[in-house]
This record gives structure tokens, sequence and C-alpha cells, in this order.
């Protein structure tokens, strides 16, 4: 039988998911400190007010709207406003996931062997889409300045002179996380200024993925569909982070920039969202409850995030492991010696139980290493006290 080139993946194990796979066989101890799903993180969910809406006896009739039910739209165009952004329900279509936007987007925007720009380092779930939908990914880099102050989280920096060089004949977008998983740091308005001038002078969409935008350490941060974008602008999100809920499955595109070029997208993407209607009706109607009940479960994790970088910082005093400055999200970078006794450093704290994920899994180097903020205090706490820190 001949598969596809496009699912042509390396399937074997590496070596430290045998690691870990056998040191969970075996019955000893292990502390994930990468714990990211919130589901499994402890916090208080509010279980009967989330699950009666999903007894709505409306969910029980079959409407076909492509870009989501008007009432589920709505209640996406409040979350923006809340966030002083204006947008037309016929800009917004929804979506089962993040990845099934960026898919959609990847198929108005591309023709196969077409280009998109990613920042690196980033979350490596963009390479899986791209091939899948026969588009290339070329990276642009985030610069780290080694003299950021912490206490102000700004450390990170777009190359905009490499950003431009990346750029080809073949270039139809720019991803941009805002804020970036899992360096944490937000886009500053002269960045934003900057892309935008960019994509509109060179013809390019801008892609910006937002889902961790509510879980800012000190403030809030405007969204990318605040404001007049003069490029054509996608914004993505959806209730797997801004509401805790991975599991409902529902997230969002929206389009923002000149109106010629939202309203062609727009068509481009109605005609495929019209082919797959992969919104099921009854999260569809409970949409608007649990977006106007995010509130309690974002303080919930906010809380939780501040409160494990402090005491993060606490055990890093005085040590050979270093935290980088963040802004926002659900992750810490550490810097790490590359090897203790012979060990790269993520083997070794994995000799005393400890998880943690390695740097190059994101393109950070093997000197990095990602910790979960989201960890339970007792996890945390105890994980800290043995992780090897000289």
């Amino acid at each position: 039988m001949n598969f596809s080139e496009r699912t042509n993946w390396n399937l074997a194990e590496n070596e430290l998911t045998a690691a870990i796979r056998e040191r969970r066989a075996s019955g000893r101890e292990l502390l994930d400190l990468t714990l990211s799903n919130p589901t499994h993180c402890g916090f208080e969910y509010d279980e009967a007010a989330l699950l009666a809406p999903l007894h709505n006896p409306g969910a029980l009739q079959y409407e076909p709207e492509p870009f989501g039910m008007i009432t589920a739209r709505e209640a996406v165009g409040r979350y923006y406003s809340d966030a002083g952004a204006s947008i037309p329900l016929d800009h917004i279509c929804l979506t089962t996931s993040t990845s099934e936007a960026y898919s959609f987007l990847f198929r108005i925007l591309c023709n196969p062997g077409d280009e998109v720009l990613v920042a690196s380092p980033s979350y490596p779930l963009f390479d899986f889409i791209a091939r899948l939908d026969d588009v290339q990914l070329r990276e642009y880099p985030l610069l780290y300045d080694p003299n950021a102050d912490l206490a102000s989280g700004h450390g990170w920096s777009i190359d905009f002179h490499a950003l431009e060089t990346a750029i080809t004949a073949k270039t139809k977008a720019i991803i941009l996380v805002h804020p970036n998983n899992p360096t944490g740091n937000f886009a500053s308005q002269q960045e934003r200024a900057e892309l935008e001038t960019l994509c509109a002078a060179r013809g390019l969409a801008l892609i910006v993925d937002e889902v961790f935008l509510d879980y800012a350490i000190a403030g809030p941060q405007p969204s990318f569909a605040t404001g007049e974008s003069r490029c054509l602008t996608f914004v993505l999100s959806g209730i797997s982070k801004v509401c805790g809920l991975p599991q409902m499955k529902a997230s969002w595109i929206v389009a923002c920039g000149p109106f010629s070029l939202v309203d062609e997208a727009m068509q481009r993407i109605e005609i495929i969202a019209d082919t797959f209607l992969s919104m099921n009706a009854p999260v569809q109607h409970a949409l608007p409850n649990w977006l106007a009940a995010r509130h309690a479960l974002q303080q919930q994790i906010r809380e939780r995030m501040r409160a494990n970088l402090v005491l993060l910082d606490t055990h890093l005093e005085g040590t050979a492991v270093q935290r980088l400055a963040l802004q926002a999200g659900w992750t810490a970078v550490l810097r790490v010696p590359r090897t203790l006794e012979g060990r790269e450093f993520v083997a070794a704290a994995l000799d005393r139980g400890i998880l943690v994920q390695p740097g190059d899994f994101y393109g950070l180097g093997d000197a990095r290493a990602v910790v979960s903020l989201l960890t339970p205090p007792e996890i945390w706490a105890a994980g800290l006290s043995l992780l090897p820190k000289q």
C-alpha cells in the first residue's frame, strides 16, 4: 500500500519518551512539572453550570450554518466587545479547534508548496498542520535580551531583519502567536505596526493566535482584533484556553483589515466551512453560557500562575538555573546547564523523578527547559525542591 508522503512521519519513540514510559511502568514516583491540561490540574469547575447548557432542546434541530449559529457568534462578538473591539458577525467563523482554523486559512491563502512564516521558538504543532495542507513553514527568529528585567517581563522581540529576509515569492502569510508559547511574550504596539506595514506592502496575510491572551502576568494586553488593521488579519482563539475547556472543542476565526480583502476571504472560508460543517449544535448552544462564565476559572488560573512563578523564582535564587522573562501564558522557560554529571539536564531531572520538557521541543536549544505554571501546587513545590540546580 502506498500511503501519502504528507503523512510519512517518523513514528519511532524517542529516548525521552521511552525513559518516561519505563519509569511510569516501574511504579517509581514521577513529579510532572509539564501538566498543562487545565481539567487535570485541580481547578474548581462549576459542573452543573457547565453541563446544563448542553441540554438545550434547540440542539435537536439541525441548522447548517457554515460560520456557526448566530447566537454562538454573537457570544464571540461580546467576548471581543469586552476587549474594546466591534466585530461584524459575518467576520466570525466558528471552528472545532484552532488547528482546524489554521487549516482553513492555509487552504484559502496557499497553493501546494507555498510558504508561511512562523516564529522560532514556538509550539511545534504548526509543522503537522502545514504538512497536511501541503504548505511549507519557514522560521523567523525571536531574540532574547540577556539583560531582560524579570519584573517587567519584557525580554523577547521579533528580528524584523531576519523576518523580511525570510520572505520569498512563495510567502503568503506570517503567523504571530500573541502571547507566544512557550516564551510568553506579547507583540508590542510598535511590533504590531511594523508587522501590519510589512504585510500590507508585501501582500501577505497576518495570522494572530491569541489563545493565551487572557493570561497576562501583570495586566491585560490589547487584541489584534481592536483598532484598524492595514493588512488582512485573522485572529484565532477558542475556549480550550479562554474557558479552560479543551474537551468542548469550540474555536473561531475573526477577520479584520481592508473590507474588500476581508469580504473575499470570508466568502472563501464560507465554502470550506460549509463543506465540513464540523461544529456540533450542543456546543454552539452552550457557547454563550461558557464564555459569559469564563472569568471565574480564568481568575483561578492566573492566581495559580502567579503563585507558581513566585515559588519558582524563590527556588532558583542563587542557583545555576535561571528563569527567562515572560509576560503571559502557561509556561516558563528555564536557562539550564547543558549537562549534569555527564547527563543532559532533562535526563538528569528525570533520574530524580522530575519531568520537564526539553527546550529543543520548541526550538529553544539544549540549554533550555520548559515547565508548566498550571502544575498543581503540591506537585510544583515537591518537584522544584528536587529539581537539579547546580
